[in-house]
């Protein structure tokens, strides 16, 4: 098998941006790696050497493996380890025609991606960034009844898009703080989950968007979720709501989100990612109802070095000739 004659000699390993030190660490003990200093995201051409020369590729969030470079992989590439929960950004389907095994690292991000969401709720709902710029702009001038008035989230009701291990912990949170759960999924959650939630299944999404004060969105990116909050499914929410983004940019018509909110058509809204991410729509970079966010929503020591030690487990587990227990498959997606 070539997982075994992989692990008789250390295995070229190629890395494509700088992860945590204990983890890069481990990895020059176990493989024969490069790694990458300068930790710039690296261009297609890079990509496709890389695919080329490597035995187990270990890319991000921020690197394309399409079929057009997976085409050029070479021979040897038999393993993709994501460091990153989603695999939006490789084509498994053809990586798996190809038998390149894909694994990726879920459940140890779920509590800090929910603690931000937490976050991006209170602060738009609250206001939170607009009043900081309004201290460090030193143009404080003393408490008014009036001034800087936000929205009470206790007691309102929560809409969180897609009940998996981020919804749910989300959820966990909103409950604390006094909202209402309601979820939109493609099935109900088990009976238990749900009664120690109270929360309220609703198949139709069109439906429960009229009907709660904040949106979470917490599903993957998939063809099926490409602009799932559409112009039209923004255009359902009351005008008092808030919509908050720790999953993927593309689940929202970010173009149609920007020009509701710079209408006063919504409340507001709390983003950690973005439609075509580095890039924002620069509509959403003036409007004072928006706090933006680079994409840290993951971003702990603890849940960095979690990712880190996913991904070698899943290698070592690999080239040991067992199935790595993060594989994923096109049938999950």
């Amino acid at each position: 098998m070539a997982q075994t004659s992989m692990a008789q000699s250390k295995p070229k390993v190629v890395v494509t941006r700088k992860l945590p030190d204990p983890v890069e660490a481990r990895m020059r003990e176990l493989f024969d790696v490069e790694l990458n200093a300068s930790d710039e995201p690296l261009t297609s051409e890079q990509l496709i050497e890389a695919v080329q020369r490597a035995q187990v590729l270990v890319p991000t969030v921020t690197d394309r493996i399409d079929s057009r470079i997976l085409a050029r992989a070479g021979p040897d590439l038999k393993l993709i380890a994501n460091f990153g929960a989603g695999v939006d950004n490789i084509d498994v389907a053809t990586a798996n025609a190809r038998n390149i095994v894909v694994t990726n690292t879920p459940g140890v991000l779920t509590e800090d991606t929910a603690d931000m969401t937490m976050a991006l709720i209170l602060a738009t709902a609250r206001r939170v960034v607009e009043g900081a710029q309004v201290v460090q702009g030193h143009q404080f001038t003393g408490w008014s009844p009036t001034w800087m008035l936000g929205r009470r989230i206790w007691g309102k009701r929560l809409g969180v898009i897609g009940m998996g291990r981020i919804g749910q912990a989300v959820a966990r949170r909103a409950r604390a703080f006094g909202l209402t759960i309601h979820y939109h999924n493609r099935r109900p959650v088990q009976p238990a989950i749900s009664s120690a939630l109270e929360a309220t299944y609703w198949e139709s999404l069109d439906q429960m968007l009229a009907r709660v004060d904040v949106v979470s969105v917490n599903c993957p990116h998939t063809p099926a979720t490409f602009h799932l909050l559409s112009a039209r499914r923004l255009r359902l929410l009351q005008p008092h709501a808030i919509v908050v983004n720790t999953a993927r940019g593309e689940v929202i018509d970010e173009a149609a989100l920007a020009n509701m909110l710079a209408r006063g058509e919504l409340a507001g809204a709390g983003l950690d990612v973005y439609e075509h991410e580095p890039h924002i729509n620069p509509k959403l970079m003036k409007l004072p109802n928006v706090v933006l966010l680079p994409h840290m929503g993951s971003a702990t020591v603890e849940g960095r070095i979690d990712m880190g030690e996913k991904v070698l487990v899943n290698i070592k587990t690999f080239l040991d000739g067992h199935r790595p227990p993060d594989r994923v498959i096109p049938a999950m997606l």
